[in-house]
């Protein structure tokens, strides 16, 4: 778990937020392997609001637990955008939630190339009954721990945008 005063504060609002909106989340998380969830259940009364997570690391993961289409990742990558935008949609499909957000980027210090460089993270975000939305981010070479922390704030972002609409 990522131990962040702020994050947690952010966590808690999220929480209540959804649990007041009668909402729940899944997350499907590649590089940052389960760190939205745990900051998500650090929060006491989480089970109100955080239905499950799956942490598809591999890409193996991806296609056996939430549905994502090993050619879409033979084709684009698993660090891309459709691949997020499936693992958000799979993790929705796969979960009784009402939102969930899908992260898989490349948090290094190796696996980055020209055409996709550490720090490159691809998020996905579907809300039952809306379209899938999309948002890429370029962290830069902030170190393995500071792109993990950077990609959980804006997954918790994206969820506090969810939970307002």
């Amino acid at each position: 778990m990522i131990d962040d005063t702020e994050l947690l504060a952010r966590a808690e609002a999220l929480v209540a937020a959804y649990t007041k909106a009668s909402r729940t989340i899944a997350t499907a998380e590649s590089c940052t392997g389960g760190l939205v969830a745990g900051l998500l259940t650090a929060v006491p009364g989480s089970s109100a609001a955080v239905e499950r997570g799956f942490v598809t690391y591999s890409n193996a993961a991806k296609a056996e637990a939430i549905g994502v289409p090993m050619d879409l990742i033979q084709k684009h990558g698993a660090v891309s955008e459709p691949v997020a935008r499936a693992m958000a949609a799979g993790a929705l499909a796969a979960s009784r939630a009402d939102v969930a957000v899908a992260i898989t980027g490349i948090a290094g210090p190796g696996g980055g190339s020209a055409g996709k460089p550490v720090g490159l993270v691809h998020f996905g975000l579907a809300v039952r009954g809306g379209a899938v939305r999309h948002l890429e981010r370029r962290y830069g070479d902030l170190g393995r721990a500071g792109i993990r922390r950077a990609a959980v704030a804006d997954a918790i972002g994206l969820l506090e945008e969810a939970v307002r609409d």
